[in-house]
């Protein structure tokens, strides 16, 4: 039988949406299937408050800023009670009901902790039948999402991150791959997840010694990038990045940097990564991550340096980088490709939480619960501005046109309204 190329083309092509289509109904993981924040296919109100557009309001148990993370027809988020004692995994449907209410790890002694942070603040990696949280040097546990029993859990990997775990793990193939950069040690480390045994762990390679203990320790979230075709794991941590081969945890390069307790994870444009340095004085740098071995500063293309994010993650569309800064307010869109100001304005508000984008707005969530909608592109526009009733401090999920918010007392669902 004769098939002709064009056909299996066209084929290919629709499987290939059809699984992207998917993959854009779940939040899977911190900041979204891609790890970008975007969800261009959604179909977000830009106006909303606590009668209008809110699908449903349903209460939290306990302290977190992890996000929620989505699959199918359950909402998982991490949480402390106890004055963070007590981890736990919640579970949520999409109509608001609490499913679950699971603990997973007690703990007699806490360490200090940023007064901004909270014990359950970095996001579940959720798959089709199981979820895996990871609360830092308090434990790592995976639960069996049909029938909610914990699968496996640990809590022999620690360190001492100075101002409380932040770091969120991530999914690749048969791993569960997290950073450990702390005061004390820097490593990163790969369980197979399916038993939670360790596959590899990879101490950190730069000689640290020249530095003070708390210039030592990050809070990023790593992030896999394909690079002249290979799974590329790229590893943002103090005084430096990474990049690793995700199967085995080998080091393929790293560049050095002053800088520590960055937060932000790096997006990508092909081989530019857009890497936030430091916590203190944080600097936007575009580094061509194709090569191997010891990169310079031959391969930074531009570094950007003025209110840059400390904390909030970058969103890259159509060639602009956005970004807010922590303290002031102030937005800015500059150009991938050369680092070049677009604009530059204030929005008002505090941030620590992680913008999302649709194909046409962009979200800003402020620590008080206001959004701040404003129009992608090359003006600066303000849309809307959209108030909850209590803080925000975790980052958004985005699933079937409904944008759901983790404040400080509850999860909202908002969407549309049908009226």
């Amino acid at each position: 039988m004769q098939i002709r190329l064009p056909y299996i083309a066209l084929s290919l092509l629709l499987v290939a949406s059809i699984t992207s289509l998917i993959a854009a109904e779940n939040w899977p993981r911190f900041r979204g299937p891609n790890a970008d924040g975007l969800h261009l296919g959604a179909d977000l109100p830009t106006t909303w408050n606590e009668s209008e557009n809110i699908v449903w309001k349903s209460k939290t148990p306990g302290k977190g800023h992890s996000s929620p993370v989505i699959w199918d027809d359950q909402i998982w988020m991490a949480t402390a009670m106890n004055e963070g004692h007590d981890l736990h995994a919640l579970c949520f449907n999409r109509d608001g009901k609490l499913l679950h209410n699971i603990e997973l790890f007690h703990i007699d002694k806490l360490e200090a902790s940023n007064a901004l942070n909270s014990f359950a603040s970095p996001t579940p990696a959720i798959e089709e039948g199981m979820v895996y949280l990871y609360f830092g040097t308090y434990g790592v546990a995976a639960i069996d999402t049909k029938t909610a029993d914990v699968v496996w859990r640990r809590q022999d990997i620690n360190l001492n991150h100075q101002e409380g775990p932040g770091s969120s793990p991530i999914l690749f193939k048969n791993l569960l791959i997290f950073h450990c950069d702390g005061y004390d040690v820097q490593h990163i480390t790969a369980l197979d997840k399916s038993s939670g045994k360790t596959a590899w762990t990879t101490t950190r390679s730069l000689d640290l010694s020249g530095v003070g203990n708390h210039a030592r320790k990050a809070f990023v979230t790593p992030v896999i990038q394909k690079v002249n075709g290979k799974d590329l794991l790229v590893s943002p941590a103090a005084q430096g990045c990474y990049a690793y081969d995700p199967n085995t945890g080998d080091e393929v390069w790293r560049i050095s940097y002053s800088g520590f307790s960055a937060v932000p994870q790096p997006v990508f444009n092909g081989n530019m990564a857009y890497v936030v340095t430091d916590f203190g004085r944080p600097e936007i740098w575009a580094i061509d991550i194709s090569g191997s071995g010891v990169l310079t500063e031959k391969d930074v293309k531009w570094k950007y340096n003025v209110t840059c994010p400390s904390t909030p993650s970058l969103i890259l569309k159509d060639g602009l980088l956005y970004f807010v800064a922590d303290k002031t307010g102030v937005a800015s869109c500059i150009t991938a490709d050369t680092g070049e100001l677009v604009w530059r304005d204030r929005i008002g508000g505090s941030f620590s939480t992680s913008p999302v984008a649709t194909n046409d707005h962009i979200y800003f969530l402020d620590r008080t619960g206001v959004t701040s909608v404003l129009e992608l592109g090359r003006e600066f526009k303000v849309v809307s501005r959209n108030t909850l009733e209590s803080g925000c401090m975790a980052s958004p999920a985005i699933a079937d046109n409904q944008l759901f918010i983790r404040t400080a007392t509850h999860l909202y669902c908002i969407s549309q309204s049908k009226d």
